[in-house]
């Protein structure tokens, strides 16, 4: 059964790190793929707690690894909140940022009484049922219909491999006008984790989880009324992460509305 929260009040957007599998090795800069499809992005608030969420983790995998929409772009962000962890089981990729996350959609755009799991957030303009794939591919199709800023992506190693330089090139088109400054916010996901969970609503099943978001940061701000913007952050990578597993992602969203006019993702290292 979907589960639904109290609204609570948003706090900052930065995630501690939880280390997992082998060490990074990236030799080589990677950029995005700059296809013609649309960049469209699909979060999804989850947790390894909730049992109506592991269909959501799975079509979250499937949305990510088939690009099903015609015309988009899918950039797939798994954010497990931490809600669910007084259930009985602590979800180990969950915290309290993507909490406060949600709840920031929650008061800006949604309302109240929609903080629950899982749920489904696209562009940051619409939400449905996680667990639901006509709804949520209904969403993504309408999504691709809207103009989208250009984000350039480019990756450099520093640091022996444990930092990741990544640098960001927005262009915001004129057809778009937004109606606040814009944050540029940068993360990492993860593929192909998985976890036995032994206790709470999904005890004794092995749930599997992809594009798991591992860190999320504000990189900078666009003024509202600039429309080329250019800048340069640098991400830790714990020796635990995989890199094979590892991709980078960047989006452009309007501080106001909440609306993510434009992103890009990119693996950080071929397998």
């Amino acid at each position: 059964m979907t589960r639904r929260f109290p609204w609570q009040v948003y706090a900052t957007m930065a995630l501690a790190i939880v280390p997992v599998l082998m060490p990074m090795d990236m030799r080589t800069p990677a950029k995005a793929d700059n296809s013609a499809a649309v960049p469209v992005v699909v979060e999804l608030f989850t947790s390894e707690g909730c049992s109506s969420c592991p269909p959501a983790d799975d079509l979250l995998t499937q949305l990510a690894s088939t690009q099903p929409v015609p015309g988009a772009k899918i950039i797939a962000l798994g954010e497990h909140v931490d809600y669910w962890d007084h259930q009985g089981w602590r979800d180990q990729f969950g915290s309290a940022k993507f909490t406060d996350r949600q709840n920031e959609y929650a008061q800006r755009v949604f309302g109240p009484d929609q903080v629950y799991t899982p749920q489904v957030v696209v562009d940051g303009t619409e939400q449905v049922i996680g667990n639901d794939p006509a709804r949520v591919t209904a969403a993504i199709a309408k999504a691709v219909k809207n103009p989208a800023p250009r984000v350039a992506l480019t990756l450099t190693p520093a640091s022996a491999g444990q930092t990741i330089n990544v640098k960001v090139d927005a262009t915001i088109p004129e057809a778009l006008t937004l109606k606040d400054k814009a944050d540029v916010i940068i993360g990492i996901t993860e593929d192909a984790l998985s976890s036995q969970v032994q206790r709470g609503e999904n005890k004794g099943r092995e749930l599997h989880h992809s594009a798991v978001v591992r860190t999320l940061v504000q990189a900078g701000t666009i003024p509202n009324g600039q429309r080329t913007w250019s800048g340069t952050q640098q991400l830790k990578l714990p020796t635990g992460w995989n890199a094979s597993r590892l991709r980078v992602f960047a989006l452009v969203q309007d501080r106001a509305t909440r609306h993510i006019v434009g992103a890009n993702i990119a693996p950080l290292a071929s397998s």
